[in-house]
């Protein structure tokens, strides 16, 4: 048993991002009410982070909090933030503002150390890992494959989310959430044999089950980007 009443140890989480592009509150509830209608399962008391770099210090950021909360989302921070006195106001409300790590840092004159070749090789094999599952995966399990693909041989009961920074292949039935490219990557794709999942998203665009094409429901298909919006053709 631990010595200490609390213990500090790193995760990571995988959540929503929702831009927002409009200064007007009552915009932006009835087009996040109009968001949840189309996924109540995957969007209603969901966690999200909240992207402001559309916004400026024009905006009532009490009042917008006020909007997105009312919509039943649960801000958990705020990123893109680019503006002083937008902070400011966001953080007079309690809520942390968040680094995503992705700004390019500008570059400095300094000629940046070599790299052994080894330890690059041996990085990429890092990043372009494949992670299995062989076990089927029950509601409410959910599957990260960190800066990797995911196969899952088996199952994928209702309830049960598979997420992946890379590529996701199911050769089992699929019947929860799929969300490949979960990082951004607008290449990723997803390969089942049995597709009847509750959603499907790659890099954000998603379709729910009513909007897979009745053709493919139940049947080998592959999902992918075509021009920034998902596309499904037949595995076999």
């Amino acid at each position: 048993m631990s010595q200490t009443p609390i213990e500090l140890k790193g995760s990571n989480f995988t959540l929503s991002v929702v831009h927002i592009n409009h200064s007007q509150p009552d915009v932006v509830l009835k087009a996040i009410q109009e968001k949840i209608a189309q996924a109540p399962a995957f969007l209603a008391n969901a966690p999200v982070v909240v992207n402001v770099s559309s916004l400026n210090n024009a905006v009532d950021w009490k009042k917008m909090h006020h909007a997105v909360s009312q919509s039943g989302l649960k801000i958990v921070g705020i990123s893109g933030c680019k503006d002083e006195q937008l902070k400011a106001q966001i953080t007079s409300l309690g809520i942390p503002l968040l680094n995503e790590g992705k700004t390019s840092a500008p570059k400095v004159a300094e000629v940046p150390a070599p790299v052994p070749e080894a330890a690059t090789l041996q990085e990429e094999e890092k990043i372009f890992r494949t992670r299995i599952i062989d076990t089927p995966i029950r509601s409410g399990q959910q599957i990260y494959a960190r800066n990797a693909d995911l196969i899952v041989t088996s199952s994928v009961s209702a309830g049960a989310e598979l997420v992946a920074d890379g590529n996701i292949h199911i050769y089992g039935n699929m019947r929860g959430r799929a969300l490949a490219g979960a990082s951004g990557d607008q290449q990723a794709q997803i390969f089942c044999t049995h597709l009847a999942a509750e959603l499907v998203s790659i890099a954000g665009e998603y379709w729910i089950m009513d909007q897979i094409p009745s053709e493919y429901f139940s049947k080998a298909a592959r999902l992918a980007l075509r021009e920034g919006s998902l596309a499904i053709e037949s595995l076999n």
